[in-house]
């Protein structure tokens, strides 16, 4: 059993979730609910950079045993894919639903039931992947779960391109925060996602999703109940920052900061527009960024390696 209740019960039960919900449509008028500022009208089907208007659009949802260790267990994670995306990274590796938009328009109540059916199954937490553009859709779909019974944690996956005024309103709803930490030089972001801003976006980003939650809290069972699970893919040719990043990471938020340092890198989408991203990760590489995170101070390594191809 978690150590703790999920936040968003005690939200709901003092009517906080409902103001919440309320504040967070009140951006889609003219939406800068993302670092894009992109200020269109969501309501009346205007749509900036995410291609979303009112409502989200999935592309899956299942139980994933491909996360990392303290959120997969035994039953997996109950991941919810959300199509389209705010960052929109020329190498994704889910092209197809970021950039092409496969999914289908689901209304509150059918993301509602996505999460309770994901609970029946088993599933340790609900995985919101790439949440950063449907938080309002969220919410409102989170007050019906949690009606009709939805008690396990949530899990904010996110690129990390998120700002502050945003996750504040998702203080006292999430209980996992997990982002990636992508780049470190602006001039890498620029180049691979036109958003010169992300360093230090993600940097705001990152530190206020630690003050609301803190180190990541894992219960007797291994299982993850609250805290912040940080991502970071190792680029070819070390174009992530590696060592810049991790040395934030330990200096400006924990040295007990959880940490996923990722070797799956392929390349995907347009990545061969940048000659430096047309081939995969190095086994080299990847020790070298896996040492320098250890050289930092960052102690809380995932374990977990997904499959994937070095050379």
């Amino acid at each position: 059993m978690p150590l703790q209740r999920p936040v968003y019960i005690d939200a709901h039960e003092k009517g906080l979730l409902r103001k919440k919900r309320e504040a967070a449509f009140k951006i889609l008028k003219s939406c800068v609910l993302c670092p894009r500022q992109c200020k269109v009208d969501r309501f009346s089907g205007e749509t900036g950079i995410c291609n979303t208007g009112i409502q989200a659009h999935v592309s899956s949802y299942s139980p994933h045993f491909g996360e990392e260790a303290p959120l997969v267990g035994q039953k997996g994670s109950g991941t919810i894919f959300f199509t389209h995306c705010n960052l929109l990274c020329n190498f994704c590796q889910n092209y197809d639903i970021s950039h092409q938009g496969v999914g289908e328009a689901v209304s509150d109540r059918e993301l509602a039931a996505m999460m309770l059916t994901l609970q029946r199954m088993g599933c340790h937490n609900i995985n919101f992947v790439t949440p950063s553009h449907v938080v309002p859709q969220i919410l409102s779909a989170l007050e019906i779960a949690v009606e009709d019974g939805l008690s396990v944690p949530l899990v904010y996956n996110s690129g990390g391109y998120d700002t502050v005024s945003t996750l504040r309103i998702l203080e006292g709803i999430v209980d996992i925060y997990m982002p990636d930490f992508k780049f470190w030089n602006p001039e890498i972001a620029e180049k691979t996602c036109d958003a010169k801003d992300y360093p230090d976006v993600a940097r705001k980003a990152v530190s206020e999703m630690h003050r609301q939650v803190g180190d990541l809290v894992i219960d007797e069972e291994g299982i993850a109940v609250r805290g912040v699970l940080l991502r970071h893919l190792v680029l070819p040719h070390g174009l992530a920052g590696t060592r810049e990043i991790m040395h934030f990471i330990a200096t400006r938020v924990s040295k007990n900061t959880y940490v996923n340092v990722m070797p799956q890198y392929r390349p995907c989408g347009r990545a061969g527009e940048i000659p430096e991203l047309a081939q995969g990760l190095s086994t080299r590489e990847f020790q070298a960024a896996l040492n320098a995170a250890k050289a930092e101070g960052i102690h809380r390594l995932d374990n977990r390696r997904r499959v994937f191809v070095l050379w």
